[in-house]
């Protein structure tokens, strides 16, 4: 008789102040943990040390993969405007000086395509490209400097609506610090919205190429991020396909209110999914 596979360990995103808060259950199994306090512009602009020196004492003897979410809020990966690149570049790299001072070795980027892209881009082969051509642009130092420092950056679906867009761009690098991100409540969304694919047909398509999961549900209308269960994903159908993909994701919960967690934990645990 074959052995039932060990469910996945999941974590959490969370700002630095909520730490303290969770940290039982973090160190408890050495979760995953995606810190968020380092996302706006006037941040990475000031004086963040102390609060990363803050996380860093916080998490003294965490065995854990520590993550951060990147700048993303009015920042466009593809751009076609190449002073907005420059300024995108620039968030990217403060983002990585903020991972080197926490010992941080993934960071969360927004993907750009959108619905408008997916309609268009089988009739506009060189807006598609251009599209592509600014996200290396945009990312080609970044790469190179994740690279050197242990950093995976990973590309999270917003609005996209092809679930191959991103792992195209992320494999034409050619480099183990780009990989694949998906959220599964963006992913929901995108399928009642638009009429993508659910969300199990992002994780096959990603594969090997899925570094990251950011784990919330939603009513497939809205931007939920609700606890586990408490919207309409199939979850069963979204754990074994991430048990197929053949990669090791960070499983974080992301949610809007951090005091569900355990309650999004009482769920999965309930259906035999992780732990």
């Amino acid at each position: 008789m074959s052995k039932c596979p060990t469910p996945p360990v999941v974590g959490a995103c969370l700002p630095v102040e909520l730490v303290a808060d969770h940290r039982d259950w973090l160190f408890e199994k050495d979760r995953d943990l995606e810190l968020q306090s380092f996302t706006q512009s006037a941040v990475l602009n000031g004086d963040w040390r102390p609060l990363a020196d803050q996380a860093v004492r916080l998490l003294d003897g965490f065995k854990g993969r520590i993550g951060v979410h990147g700048p993303f809020w009015g920042l466009d990966l593809g751009s076609s405007d190449p002073d907005v690149r420059d300024v995108v570049t620039r968030r990217i790299m403060q983002s990585l000086d903020v991972c080197q001072v926490l010992g941080a070795t993934q960071m969360v980027l927004h993907s750009p395509f959108s619905k408008w892209t997916y309609n268009n881009f089988p009739r506009l082969q060189p807006w598609r490209d251009g599209i592509h051509s600014a996200m290396h642009d945009t990312l080609a130092p970044a790469v190179k400097r994740a690279q050197d420092q242990g950093v995976v950056l990973v590309l999270e679906n917003i609005e996209d609506c092809d679930p191959a867009e991103r792992v195209r761009v992320a494999e034409s690098f050619n480099s183990p610090a780009l990989r694949v991100s998906i959220d599964t409540g963006h992913a929901a969304c995108a399928r009642d919205i638009f009429g993508a694919p659910p969300v199990d047909y992002y994780i096959r398509t990603a594969g090997k190429m899925l570094s990251h999961v950011h784990l919330q549900d939603c009513d497939g209308y809205a931007d939920r991020h609700w606890s586990l269960g408490e919207g309409k994903i199939h979850w069963h159908s979204v754990f074994r396909s991430l048990a197929n993909t053949g990669s090791d994701p960070r499983l974080v919960l992301e949610l809007r209110d951090y005091s569900k967690i355990p309650a999004s934990m009482a769920f999965l645990e309930c259906e035999g999914l992780a732990q």
